[in-house]
């Protein structure tokens, strides 16, 4: 079976695996402690399928994220 296209998988599938860190944008494979501490924070600025910056705007009860190429994050 031929694996997906990250670009064709949506961001907010619960099978989806999230190869990057949605803070730095850097590959995900190790943890980075202080990007989990930015991102209980502050919104994500990365895509965490393809690494994309994101479009976010910051609302008072929270925000919204979006991905040129995944749509709106959860």
């Amino acid at each position: 079976m031929p694996t997906p296209d990250p670009a064709a998988v949506p961001a907010n599938s619960p099978t989806s695996e999230i190869p990057y860190c949605g803070h730095c944008g850097e590959p995900a494979a190790s943890p980075h402690p202080a990007c989990v501490a930015r991102l209980s924070l502050e919104p994500p600025r990365y895509c965490p399928q393809c690494r994309r910056r994101l479009v976010v705007q910051v609302l008072p009860t929270g925000y919204r994220a979006r991905c040129s190429a995944h749509g709106d994050l959860a």
